[in-house]
């Protein structure tokens, strides 16, 4: 695979060029940016998956949801309906996408809606719903749209400084779209990181801009729909860890034991009738903890007392008041995004 890339990097250096010339396009006002007299405030990254956008932006939904009337808007990624979609009580993940239905689900309160053209998607929020607040989730890229804020996300471990443009790297754009961004979060770091490696890390990412270092909270339970059990509890009881995720090793090392089995399958991932078959069979008298993405799309097709899910959150190493003020100071002072 490795040797592959490497063939292919004429077509990163083909790739790298075409996406540059779109973003000096956008740049010099070429090709045409749209911006929304409400804070639109987007999350996204460099690179493809797995930097933790959900819990970046289920983060934002419980800083600003409090106090202001919030939205998110996703393209819906391999849901089963076309357009504009605004959640309600008949939406389902293959509707909706996995991650908007998980959005739904947690947070009563907001709008979520989802469409691949989020122009025409922040209109029709605007015409319906009248949010305050827009979170775009994974559309730094999105260039029709100007977002007053955005945050750029880069995994430890697998920092975009360190990467190349696809297919030899896994690069969207060219680092250097990394300026667009107001501030970037450093998301799945240790927990003990130290303050050194952090320097360490900003030098490497080489801008001039906040950067800020998270962590995955794990929950303390796994839930269903109508109980919880203690993770530490469940130790030395046989299980079926299950994950449909881009980078699922945290998840399994966290639960993780000798006598478990581990079942893994693509992000995103629809699960078929002859998978669900073998899901059951290998689980009997077993229970199955799977991710919060994977339990919304699992939940009608596995016995419900056997199916479980471990939330996760996003929680700053250091900073997280400093990383608040920010947003807050920009939602507060936003007049507009022009």
């Amino acid at each position: 695979m490795i040797l592959l890339r490497k063939l292919l990097f004429p077509f990163a250096i083909l790739y790298g060029f075409i996406t540059s010339l779109r973003n000096y396009l956008f740049d010099k006002g070429i090709l045409k940016s749209y911006s929304f007299d409400i804070p639109v405030i987007a999350v996204g990254n460099l690179s493809v998956g797995g930097t933790g956008k959900t819990p970046q932006i289920e983060y934002l939904i419980r800083l600003l949801s409090p106090n202001y009337k919030v939205a998110t808007l996703s393209r819906g990624y391999k849901r089963k309906s076309e357009g504009f979609v605004l959640a309600d009580a008949s939406s389902t993940a293959e509707i909706l996408g996995d991650e908007p239905f998980q959005y739904f689900k947690k947070f009563p309160t907001i709008q979520v809606a989802v469409d691949a053209d989020r122009r025409s998607g922040i209109e029709q929020l605007l015409s319906k719903t009248k949010p305050e607040i827009i979170l775009l989730d994974d559309a730094f890229q999105h260039r029709k749209v100007k977002a007053g804020f955005y945050i750029l996300l880069t995994a430890y471990g697998d920092l975009f400084s360190d990467d190349f443009i696809l297919p030899t790297g896994n690069l969207r754009e060219s680092r250097n779209g990394a300026k667009r961004a107001n501030v970037i979060i450093v998301t799945k770091c240790p927990p003990n990181i130290t303050e050194t490696e952090q320097e360490s890390i900003k030098k490497k990412l080489g801008v001039s801009l906040p950067v800020f270092f998270s962590t995955i909270d794990y929950d303390d339970k796994v839930y269903n729909d109508t109980e919880s059990l203690a993770v530490s509890d469940l130790k030395l009881t046989e299980k079926i860890l299950l994950a449909g995720i881009a980078k699922p090793k945290p998840f399994f090392d966290f639960l993780k034991a000798d006598t478990d089995e581990i079942m893994t399958f693509p992000d995103h991932h629809h699960f078929s009738e002859s998978e669900i078959l073998s899901i059951k069979s290998r689980a009997v008298d077993k229970i199955i903890i799977t991710t919060e993405k994977d339990f919304v799309r699992l939940k009608a097709k596995i016995l419900k007392a056997q199916l479980y899910y471990l939330p996760i959150k996003s929680k700053f190493v250091s900073n997280q008041e400093t990383f608040d003020q920010i947003i807050l100071n920009y939602v507060g002072t936003c007049t507009g995004n022009r």
